[in-house]
């Protein structure tokens, strides 16, 4: 799987599923920006066959409908759309 890591403050590990189409995607990698949050991501309409069936199986175990985006904090809590004020609090 393609991960892309962004340097910034350690907040937990941040693994953000997007789709490079998606404005609330870019919405929410630029949220994590402006906070200077270091976290991984990768743009699943980008991966290919087998690697995409893996990590859309990894989404729906924190998110049974495969929305987008979709942020996992320390494999533990997920937040599914750009829910600013709630990823503020996470990660704030």
């Amino acid at each position: 799987m393609t991960i892309n890591h962004v340097a910034g403050k350690n907040k937990g590990k941040v693994m953000l599923y997007a789709l490079s189409t998606c404005g609330w995607c870019k919405k929410t990698k630029a949220l994590l920006g402006e906070l200077g949050v270091e976290y991984s991501y990768t743009d699943v309409d980008l991966l290919k066959g087998d690697e995409q069936d893996a990590v859309i199986k990894e989404i729906t175990k924190f998110n049974p409908d495969c929305n987008f985006p979709t942020m996992v904090i320390d494999s533990k809590k997920c937040i599914i759309g750009f829910k600013e004020d709630e990823i503020r609090e996470a990660l704030g």
